[in-house]
């Protein structure tokens, strides 16, 4: 009896996502993880990939390839996490940690890649390495929901997103320069561990107390899913058919498809037509990043808690649409290779900080529906599928757009949607359910 009671006592003090400060702790690592290799993968390797002269409509390819799980994160992932049972280690941290350790698989397939410098089997690790990423991302998410006061959504969303924007700017301004200097298997080595130390948080901090800290057995007694898997996606399309969801649909595929559109055909033309180094190209934006991702997420994320969703959004979509503007005026005079700095952080810091405004809206319309993390991560995937179409159609814009008329249509679509969410009950009514 003495040896029980003993384990339970030492039980107790083990860390859970019941504590404040441990949840913040857990969710910043879990998104620095993703940071980290998105850093390597989307910026540090894709403007590598640029100074080798690909073209843009490969290095867009290279986006897709990668983006393609994330866009169908609700249908290979959402309704798992939602119906999940109820595991010894936790309902959802289960399917974490075990995402965790596919993902971390997944990026050791770098090691056996013949020719690095082909995107091909590059991209197809990073395709397999994001099926195991998006599964972990959506158990963080159904975590946040479960764990996280309402109240709290928009602190949480500047925690994650300056989690997220951190990795990212390090992996990005660290791998830019190892690219150039040590081989591509070093980069991948280090990679592989600098993600490890990221994910030691999410695994050694329990769900809540009594969850054992490694089991995969079921728990005792756990009721299995309250609806069959037919119904359960009857609620959740009736849920996503309703005109304000349909609305906030929208809203994420257009946001996510402009960003995107400009931003990979900036950032090729910028290596290969007005001379930029790769590297130095990753490490300003690296920069440009840690800045709006760090101080300014957590302050939209308390202004979002404080005035609610709809002001904060508002104010990024006009400034976001004035800043677009500004670029194109300056893509347009003629003197792009000069004002490659100015005109990036006006395109780069502002869409950061509107993700962070955008989220908890997104949250406070899925919480509490049935199939809410799945509805939340179709909210997400329509964002990630605009990213990828954005980039996929990149190239093709060349022989359309110049670069100016592409950052005046993000301009024009930026002030579009500042008009459309100026009624809260026609886009946000969900929300205060």
């Amino acid at each position: 009896m003495s040896v029980s009671v003993g384990s339970r006592e030492r039980e107790s003090l083990l860390p859970t996502l019941g504590r404040r400060g441990t949840r913040y702790v857990v969710f910043f690592c879990a998104y620095l993880y993703q940071g980290l290799v998105a850093g390597f993968s989307l910026t540090a390797l894709a403007n590598h990939y640029a100074g080798l002269g690909l073209p843009a409509s490969e290095v867009g390819l290279h986006f897709a390839i990668a983006g393609l799980p994330w866009t169908l994160q609700p249908l290979l992932w959402g309704a798992l996490i939602d119906r999940a049972g109820g595991a010894r280690m936790g309902r959802r941290r289960i399917w974490a940690a075990c995402a965790a350790l596919g993902a971390q698989a997944s990026l050791g397939l770098l090691w056996f890649v013949s020719k690095p410098d082909a995107l091909g089997w590059v991209g197809l690790v990073f395709l397999l390495h994001s099926l195991f990423a998006s599964l972990l991302d959506t158990a963080c998410d159904r975590m946040i929901m479960d764990h996280v006061p309402e109240a709290e959504f928009g602190r949480m969303s500047g925690c994650t997103r300056g989690g997220f924007v951190i990795g990212t700017s390090l992996s990005a301004a660290l791998f830019s320069t190892l690219l150039t200097s040590v081989s591509f298997f070093v980069c991948s080595a280090l990679l592989i561990g600098l993600s490890s130390l990221a994910l030691v948080p999410l695994i050694l901090v329990r769900e809540a107390a009594g969850d054992a800290l490694f089991s995969l057995a079921s728990r005792a007694g756990a009721a299995p899913s309250a609806l069959p898997f037919r119904a359960f996606l009857v609620q959740l399309v009736a849920g996503l058919r309703r005109p304000t969801a349909l609305r906030l649909l929208a809203l994420c595929f257009c946001v996510d498809f402009a960003l995107s559109l400009f931003e990979v055909r900036f950032n090729v033309e910028a290596v290969q037509v007005h001379g930029w180094d790769p590297s130095a190209l990753s490490r300003l934006q690296a920069g440009l990043a840690l800045v709006s991702g760090t101080v300014g997420a957590l302050g939209i994320g308390l202004w979002s808690d404080r005035a609610g969703p709809l002001p904060a959004l508002t104010g990024l979509f006009l400034a976001g649409a004035a800043s677009f503007g500004a670029a194109a005026i300056l893509i347009r005079a003629d003197h792009v290779t000069t004002a490659v700095p100015l005109i990036l952080g006006l395109t780069n810091t502002l869409p950061t900080l509107l993700v962070v405004a955008l989220v908890p809206a997104l949250m406070r319309a899925s919480r509490g529906r049935p199939g809410a993390a799945t509805q939340f991560e179709v909210f997400m995937a329509v964002m990630n599928f605009g990213s990828v179409v954005g980039g996929g159609v990149s190239g093709a814009s060349t022989s359309i757009l110049s670069g100016g008329s592409i950052a005046m249509f993000v301009a024009l679509l930026f002030l579009i949607c500042a008009a459309s969410i100026q009624r809260p009950d026609w886009l946000f009514e969900a929300s205060r359910r």
